[in-house]
């Protein structure tokens, strides 16, 4: 009768416990159109795959009172699951407990998770949902967040992480997801600052709205913190289970493998005449990449951030593999700050976790201007030229039309350890373009005809020339520097033939304790 009485009591104990703050609070949490820690994990997760730790933890705090209210599992519920069938481990903080703020205990619980993926070699997925430090507890909250910091760092590609920002995530909190690899962000219910409008306003006079300074449009347009805009929270449990899929477990193993029915040598003839006639009219970039990819899928990252630039993950022949390619229709393709910090993170995660980078270049040159000189351009460009340049990883590059100046060395070039580089007939690679070449080369031959008919005449017969010469691949693939010029319709066949040629691959760096990549 007794050992009945406490099996009845762990019963009761553990309905408590998922019950959270209360059914007052998570009527309140449903009213503002979102989700319960525990909802989020199960809607995340394959069905009763989630395995919960640390259900009866509670708090240690006797100040302000703070003795008199406890709840099973202090804001935080935190485990490890499966999706489509590979271990997860998560950690969802819990609005309806103290606005989730965090204490003490609920760091330990963040940081046994985290410390259990590590070992375990497997993805870690946290939800946040928090009003920030618990001010009751003081330093040991802020010591708490320093200890997820430090799991964050040393976590940092060894095994995927990603967050997921479905409330509020201010202050010190909004560090831990910016150390992972991939953020996520719902419209209208989420934001991120490290100091609300409230702080600013007393402080900078400036008067300015939750959403526009910290909401999802701002991280994922202009500041390009998250990676990731989703319409509701449904949306993003999605994206996330579609981005793992293209992740390996961790840093050990290769990427994953899809059985694949898309024939390998699939031909799209739309691309051999995708390349408009005139070199300046723009064209999608991504038509060329749905037209070489598996089915035509392609998961976009940071698809509204620095749009002169496409980063994302397909598959060749069932193999995950990231893509990065100049966009043509945004801003001319042009590297500027903004894109080449984007695309070197990018290829820097597909580095450290084995996963393949194709490169479509089309590219004619740094954003010139004084505004981004002053941005750093010099800086910014060095970091997807190291970023490139460091990966061990294979890469196959394809360049469609312009590769001009700096911007041809930074996507993936030869002599930046590119393993096989094709390009089109379409191809232009070279200093720069005909018009500003010529200025350059024949300033003092053209500054010298007085006749404004000879002088244009005498500029048309220098550009053609220079256009022969350069405005095509052939030059560089009799150094060597293009390894083959393809046919645009047959570009599929060749990137996966390369790739299923490269799996074999073997290059180690210098032995050295880390790389002072140009920051």
């Amino acid at each position: 009768m007794e050992n009945t009485k406490k099996v009845q009591n762990l019963i009761d104990l553990r309905v408590k416990a998922k019950l959270g703050g209360g059914e007052k609070r998570i009527a309140s949490q449903h009213a503002k159109g979102k989700f319960t820690a525990r909802e989020r994990i199960h809607m995340l997760l394959d069905d009763s795959s989630f395995e919960e730790f640390d259900m009866f933890v509670t708090h240690r705090c006797t100040n302000f009172g703070m003795e008199k209210e406890k709840y099973l599992g202090d804001g935080v519920v935190t485990g490890h699951g499966t999706i489509d069938g590979r271990t997860v481990f998560v950690f969802a903080q819990d609005f309806t407990v103290f606005g989730g703020s965090l204490s003490e205990t609920m760091a330990q619980k963040i940081c046994k998770v985290m410390d259990m993926a590590m070992k375990m070699g497997c993805p870690v997925i946290g939800i946040n949902d928090s009003g920030g430090a618990r001010i009751q507890e003081g330093v040991t909250s802020l010591a708490g967040y320093a200890e997820i910091f430090e799991r964050n760092i040393l976590a940092s590609g060894v095994i995927p992480q990603i967050s997921a920002i479905f409330g509020p995530c201010a202050g010190g909190a909004v560090y831990s997801p910016a150390l992972t690899d991939f953020i996520l962000m719902t419209e209208q219910n989420s934001y991120m600052f490290v100091t609300g409008p409230k702080v600013v306003k007393s402080v900078t006079g400036e008067d300015i709205s939750t959403e526009d300074l910290g909401g999802a449009d701002v991280h994922s347009c202009k500041s390009g913190v998250s990676h990731f805009r989703v319409a509701n929270e449904e949306a993003g449990i999605e994206a996330i289970r579609e981005l793992i899929s293209y992740l390996p477990q961790n840093n050990l193993e290769e990427p994953p493998l899809e059985e694949c029915s898309d024939p390998i040598n699939r031909l799209d003839d739309a691309l051999n005449s995708i390349i408009p006639d005139n070199p300046n009219q723009p064209y999608d970039m991504k038509q060329v990449i749905s037209g070489i990819t598996d089915y035509g899928k392609f998961f976009e990252v940071h698809a509204d951030y620095a749009r002169n630039i496409i980063v994302g993950f397909a598959r060749f022949n069932g193999i995950s593999t990231g893509i990065v390619a100049n966009q043509p229709n945004f801003l001319a393709g042009v590297l500027d700050c903004d894109s080449a910090r984007k695309a070197a993170r990018f290829v820097r995660f597909c580095d450290a976790f084995n996963i393949p980078v194709l490169t479509l270049v089309d590219v004619p040159g740094f954003l010139p201007g004084s505004a981004q000189e002053y941005s750093g351009i010099i800086t910014h460009g060095a970091k997807l030229m190291f970023a490139y340049g460091e990966a061990t990883i294979p890469k196959v590059t394809v360049t469609l039309r312009k590769s001009y100046g700096g911007a041809h060395d930074v996507m993936s070039s030869k002599q930046l350890r590119g393993d096989f580089n094709y390009a089109w007939p379409t191809a232009e690679i070279a200093v720069m373009g005909a018009a500003g070449a010529i200025e350059v080369l024949e300033g003092r031959a053209i500054s010298a005809i007085a006749d404004p008919e000879e002088k244009a005449k005498f500029v048309d017969e220098k550009v053609n020339e220079y256009k022969e010469k350069f405005a095509n691949p052939y030059q560089a693939a009799s150094y060597g520097y293009i390894d083959d010029i393809i046919e645009p319709r047959n570009t599929r066949f060749r990137v996966i033939r390369a790739f299923q040629a490269l799996q074999t691959k073997k290059v180690v760096n210098p032995l050295k304790k880390h790389s002072n990549i140009p920051l």
